[in-house]
């Protein structure tokens, strides 16, 4: 019996009636031979991680824009920390942690340099309708031609918003996405001195704890007392009503925060910059978004190469665009 079988009897033995079992998935685009050693999530997990874009995550903005200090999260310890709390949830609920593991891992994929700066400047110049959501499956879809399963692009498509997922998995990683950045950013927003531990509203502290550790842990105990022994995966109400509340007043004090967003103008302006410098002059594209310029038009091929781009690039490529060079200098 090879290692493949043997996982996925394990999973048929071990997992709740309402896992989605790897056996079972709706497959893949185009054909795939079978592996022998792994499951297809786990495949999933691995071309994922494997992938450019999973790399340039460390270079991308979470919330403070290009942060200097080493502590402050970037796009990949957020996805790092989506995905723990994510296979936490699915251990206790018996449900698929492979699965859920590739969705984290996978769900912000197509987010923007400079965060949500960059999504707010691509809808205005580009679609009004860009999200990084549907950015993300693209890049496994077109641009990293990834090939992945049915289950993991459902799960990366619909991690934010309104829209559910298919399967509880990729709802766990939706509640997993919010647990993470509400905690996080909190934290980073005291490391920056944007917050004071006595901002912080004492009905909200009071229900879900003093600490980021106590927070998160309230929040993941409640999605597990609230999805027990349910195909539907929810808070507990009264821990959910905390949760979105304490999610408000991130919005409030810090996400619209001058002091912690203040150079966002500067970055959408240098990226629009960016954006209209390609739309002129195409031809200056990477050779990899050729095709794309060709079949879906140069806005399209812009558009994924500024989504593509880490923080860095972005402000060393405006530098040597529109920033006179010192004379001699190369």
């Amino acid at each position: 019996m090879d290692v493949k079988t043997i996982l996925q009897n394990r999973e048929k033995q071990e997992l709740s009636r309402f896992a989605t079992l790897s056996e079972n998935t709706r497959g893949r685009e185009h054909f795939l031979k079978p592996d022998d050693m792994r499951t297809e999530f786990q495949r999933d997990r691995d071309r994922i991680i494997h992938c450019k874009s999973f790399r340039r995550l460390m270079h991308k903005t979470q919330v403070f824009l290009s942060p200097e200090q080493d502590h402050y999260r970037t796009r990949l310890t957020h996805t790092l920390e989506v995905s723990q709390i994510a296979r936490t949830i699915a251990r206790s609920l018996r449900l698929n942690e492979d699965l859920c593991e590739a969705i984290a891992l996978g769900h912000d994929l197509g987010h923007t340099p400079f965060g949500h700066a960059g999504e707010r400047l691509l809808q205005r110049c580009y679609d009004e309708n860009f999200t990084h959501c549907a950015q993300s499956l693209r890049v496994v879809d077109k641009l990293e031609k990834l090939n992945l399963t049915y289950e993991v692009r459902n799960g990366i498509l619909c991690h934010a918003g309104e829209t559910l997922a298919d399967t509880p998995e990729g709802v766990i990683v939706k509640f997993a996405d919010r647990i993470a950045y509400i905690n996080h950013d909190i934290d980073d927003a005291l490391r920056a001195k944007i917050l004071t531990q006595s901002d912080l509203p004492w009905q909200l502290i009071a229900v879900l704890g003093a600490t980021q550790s106590e927070r998160i842990n309230t929040m993941v105990r409640s999605v597990v007392i609230g999805s027990e022994n349910s195909a539907t995966i929810a808070m507990e109400p009264h821990i959910y009503k905390a949760t979105m509340r304490l999610r408000e007043f991130l919005f409030a004090s810090v996400y619209t925060n001058p002091k912690a967003k203040g150079e966002e103008v500067r970055a959408e302006s240098m990226l629009e910059s960016l954006y209209r410098y390609f739309c002129e002059n195409p031809a200056e594209l990477p050779e990899e978004f050729a095709e794309t310029r060709e079949t879906e038009g140069v806005a399209r091929a812009v558009c994924d190469y500024i989504s593509g781009m880490t923080d860095r690039y972005a402000i060393n490529l405006y530098k040597d665009l529109f920033v006179p060079r010192v004379w001699g200098q190369r």
